[in-house]
């Protein structure tokens, strides 16, 4: 009864899987199809004994490989020769007729999607290893990676009537433009990496050693040919395509039959027209042979197959008329120059607004209002402004000056040395807010547990909260909360006891929450520690700031701006309402157990971070050092604690494990 139940759930989750990322015409809701999810699940976990390889609970499971294990592919995964002109196209044509000595050709046109490609393979049906091209002879083992992408099936729709041991087929795996977007916007609110394109962003998602961030991309697939199968055989790569697409793929998108040459070049040029409408980033239209045999027959040169070619569109540029430049304010604060233009047909589209970068940017190609300028799509997607053409400048333009302010909030907009982006500094500014709280509730910062990104969007999409200090009034919405997708009664109340859990935290981690630039973890408790309470850090000066251990003029300028603030002021004075501890607990406890006693950290500890068992010191008076020395009291060492041990040896060090930690605390 329970393992008919796991297969009539497995084939559920199969069906609305494949409805969903494949045929993009989904039957049930999210909700439904996770409670499905979560019962089989239970189920699994309840009898493991009827676990297997392709049951959808396996798309995020294991780990990737350690470095990725290499992969010899059994069929060479080559490229394909560019060509840049109709001419081009026909040349192929006369060659390829040619070497078939007046056989009919059709040719198939395929878009060309710009992505990484790999190999699938399946052994009766099952989804077994999937591979990266690499040099076209060896990739890398990305099984795991390759699980999480949701439009690949781990189980193939084999008919009854086929047996089917082995099937290789080679696909592209790419990330759908909007997805492109919002990922790189998600980096640079958590300030990490941004990708250059949607290429990159794929290329590097699928390599991710943790299966669950791959996961978290959503990447998509489309395949595109069969590089080697037992069972069953085609005449020509249609028969094929059409025969993966009832296997359950998600195939080639929209290809084309065309019996001759002109036809070919007719399709290439209306997808060139469509291409910057569609949701994926294409480079190019493939043209293929489409009969097998004739395929066999032409072969390939040491590069390349002589049946197919890549047809590269050439970057669409256009002059139009710069009308304004305004300034749009990103999640870091970041003060970004958008040029305003008439609008102009471009790639498929048409384009009213492009970016223009930076300050630096404008400069160096001294780009200003009135000005007609050249415009293209960097990487297909985000229209930029590249020239000036200034044989035909208008008189009186000026050059671009940015603002000294936030445009969003008033508060100073900084540029720092060495920096090519200006940034707002206004802890309340609307634009920046989610960046901040996301900062505020980290584990290092004011260590909210449940209160993640996403959790954080969804409060301020639905207006529950509008700044920091409204985390702290979130109890009065529990009701609310509680009907959020993904919570429930239990997960508000762990939430509510973290957020009240908070307030009462050393004043450093306060400090290093507001998120002042230069003033990281150990700034924060060395300041805290200095000045013993926030009322004490407002009345201070910047010279006075200049006397904690460890700061230099850049930290205590930065230190005393950001505390001159009227949003700062005024949110502190929120938070202290809201009874947020603004006192030293390292200064009070200046003579506790631990008092002048120095403790270097090394390796990693069995249950606490490092930073939690620096604060357990710090709060006891003990301080913390980087480096042992013969001032050195004890070292705290972990697993795979590295040359301070050795150091410690050799100076005579007392030595401790967590265990003895503990018995001190």
């Amino acid at each position: 009864m329970v393992e008919k139940r796991i297969n009539e759930l497995r084939g559920l989750l199969n069906y609305h899987s494949h409805k969903y990322y494949v045929e993009d015409s989904p039957e049930i809701s999210d909700f439904e199809y996770d409670r499905l999810y979560h019962e089989l699940l239970e189920l699994e976990e309840k009898y493991p004994q009827y676990l297997t390889p392709d049951s959808p609970t396996q798309r995020v499971g294991g780990q990737a490989e350690d470095a990725f294990t290499k992969v010899i592919h059994q069929i060479k995964m080559e490229s394909l020769n560019d060509v840049f002109s109709v001419d081009e196209l026909y040349d192929f044509d006369r060659r390829v007729r040619e070497s078939l000595q007046g056989q009919t050709v059709e040719y198939i046109v395929e878009k060309k999607i710009d992505g990484l490609s790999v190999a699938l393979e399946y052994e009766d049906g099952i989804f077994t290893r999937g591979s990266t091209r690499g040099d076209g002879i060896t990739g890398e083992d990305v099984t795991q990676n390759l699980k999480t992408v949701r439009s690949i099936p781990l189980k193939l729709n084999l008919p009854k009537d086929l047996a089917l041991p082995y099937l290789e087929v080679r696909g592209e795996v790419f990330m759908p433009k909007k997805d492109f977007l919002e990922l790189n916007d998600r980096q640079e609110a958590m300030e990490q990496k941004t990708f250059a394109n949607p290429r990159n962003a794929a290329a590097g998602s699928l390599r991710q050693m943790e299966p669950s961030v791959t996961a978290s991309r959503k990447l998509d697939i489309f395949v595109f040919n069969v590089q080697q199968i037992e069972g069953t055989s085609f005449e020509t790569h249609s028969e094929a395509l059409l025969f993966l697409k009832a296997l359950g793929f998600k195939i080639s998108p929209e290809f084309k039959i065309c019996p001759a040459m002109d036809e070919a070049v007719e399709e290439i040029k209306a997808l060139g027209e469509l291409r910057g409408n569609l949701p994926y980033e294409t480079d190019g239209a493939v043209v293929k042979v489409n009969h097998l045999g004739q395929r066999d027959f032409l072969g390939s040169t040491s590069k390349a197959p002589r049946w197919a070619v890549a047809y590269k569109y050439p970057p669409e540029e256009k002059k139009t008329k710069l009308k304004q430049i305004i300034i749009q304010v990103g999640r870091t604060g970041a003060l970004t120059p958008n040029a305003v233009l008439e609008p102009v047909r471009l790639a498929g589209t048409v384009v009213s607004r492009a970016t223009l970068h930076n300050e630096d940017f404008i400069k160096e190609r001294d780009i200003r209002v009135g000005d007609s300028v050249w415009v293209r799509k960097a990487g297909e997607i985000i229209p930029e402004v590249i020239k000036v053409d200034l044989s035909v400048r208008p008189e009186g333009t000026e050059p671009f000056i940015m603002p000294v302010c936030c445009p969003v909030c008033g508060a100073p907009a900084v540029r720092e040395e060495n920096e090519a982006v200006t940034r707002c500094t206004g802890i309340e500014c609307p634009a920046r807010l989610f960046r901040s709280l996301v900062h505020f509730t980290s584990r290092d910062a004011m260590n909210i547990e449940g209160l993640g990104p996403s959790l954080i969007e969804m409060l301020l999409d639905k207006e529950f909260i509008k700044g920091i200090p409204d985390l702290y009034k979130l109890y009065e919405r529990r009701e609310e909360l509680v009907s959020l997708e993904r919570m429930g009664e239990k997960s508000v109340n762990n939430l509510l006891a973290s957020i009240e859990r908070s307030k009462d935290n050393d004043l450093s981690k306060l400090i290093y929450g507001l998120g002042v630039r230069h003033i990281g973890l150990r700034a924060s408790q060395l300041a805290a520690e200095y000045f013993g309470t926030m009322d004490n850090l407002f009345k201070t000066s910047r010279e006075e700031i200049r006397l904690v251990e460890e700061f230099g003029e850049k930290m205590a300028e930065s230190l005393e701006s950001f505390l001159k603030q009227e949003q700062t002021r005024h949110t502190i004075s929120l938070l202290k309402e809201m009874g947020v501890n603004m006192v030293s607990k390292s200064r009070r406890n200046k003579e506790g157990k631990f008092s002048g006693l120095t403790f270097v950290l090394t390796g990693t500890l069995p249950t606490y971070t490092r930073n939690e068992a620096a604060s357990l010191i710090e709060e006891r008076g003990g301080k913390v050092s980087g480096s042992v020395s013969k001032k050195t009291s004890y070292v705290l060492a972990g697993s795979d604690a590295g040359s301070k041990l050795d150091k410690a040896v050799q100076l005579g060090i007392k030595i401790i494990d967590e265990e003895q930690f503990n018995a001190m605390l």
